[in-house]
């Protein structure tokens, strides 16, 4: 058995979490992806991976195995890469995951254009507001919009979004407009639960802040599903410019503390620390920097 070809089979059974997944990412029988793992600890004679019923977890062998694994793979294609012409059309299969609503809005058109830019380039896209873990997941490339604070990972700023307080006029007609941010607390809040922290931050322009943690009617994971709960009078939602400014243009929606000022969202393109970025990710992460430069969001 090719080492190589074993290497690659743990390395995907590692990142899709399971020998079924693996299997069919590689477009091969799941008894074949068997195989190749006991072949491949009959040949270390170490155990890499414990098998339950719900799930595989790697060995402390497995652990240190897998992270040597990478870096090889990694520098055969950067051989590789070196070796052919700089001419040659990028290929292979990009793999993204990406928050939902930013995703639909304003990725995926850049990621068309992409495509059509790079006709032999494949695309797995995976658009989720939770936050992913690399070591268990197999994606090349996240977009993440807030703080980082993983050591682990190398971020690229793509651009920043602005936040809005707003409510619909039905609701501030029933429970009144508040004028200072304090007067939120004896309001309704839509909160987004994948958010860092669930307190709201004012400024003024004496930069005198105020920190208030909302009430919450309403808790989501997406930013559309409190979008369309503000809009129907259930509560204040604080939300990025990019959902919320078409429904405050349509006059669905009304800003509110407009004399505040609220942190904006930092847009993040996020990837692995490691020897080598396969091409095709570099060159993309170069497109979307130069894109989101004149990208209103």
């Amino acid at each position: 058995m090719d080492r190589f070809e074993e290497m690659q089979t743990f390395v995907r059974v590692v990142k899709t979490g399971s020998l079924s997944a693996a299997a069919e990412r590689m477009d091969i029988a799941k008894s074949a992806v068997s195989r190749r793992l006991s072949d491949l600890e009959a040949r270390l004679g170490v155990q890499l991976l414990t098998r339950t019923t719900r799930r595989l977890n790697l060995t402390e062998n497995g652990r240190q195995f897998y992270q040597r694994c990478l870096t090889i793979l990694a520098d055969l294609e950067e051989t590789e890469q070196t070796i052919t012409s700089g001419d040659i059309a990028l290929s292979g299969t990009m793999r993204i995951a990406a928050p939902l609503s930013f995703g639909i809005t304003h990725l995926s058109p850049l990621l068309n254009a992409f495509l059509q830019l790079h006709p032999q380039l494949k695309l797995d896209l995976d658009l989720n507001d939770r936050t992913l873990n690399f070591m268990e997941e197999d994606v090349d490339l996240a977009i993440r919009i807030g703080r980082l604070t993983d050591s682990s990972l190398v971020a690229r700023k793509l651009a920043e979004t602005p936040f809005i307080v707003c409510a619909s006029p039905t609701y501030l007609a029933i429970y009144g407009e508040p004028m200072h941010p304090q007067e939120l607390e004896q309001h309704q809040g839509l909160s987004y639960s994948y958010a860092e922290t669930q307190n709201w931050y004012f400024t003024r322009d004496d930069k005198t802040e105020t920190t208030i943690r909302m009430n919450y009617r309403m808790r989501a994971n997406n930013g559309d599903v409190l979008l369309k709960a503000a809009i129907d009078g259930l509560g204040i939602i604080m939300t990025p410019s990019f959902i919320g400014s078409a429904a405050v243009k349509q006059g669905q929606l009304i800003p509110i503390l407009t004399d505040y000022t609220l942190a904006a969202g930092t847009i993040y393109a996020v990837y692995q620390k490691q020897r080598y970025l396969p091409q095709r990710i570099r060159v993309l992460i170069d497109y979307l920097v130069e894109q989101f430069k004149d990208h209103q969001l």
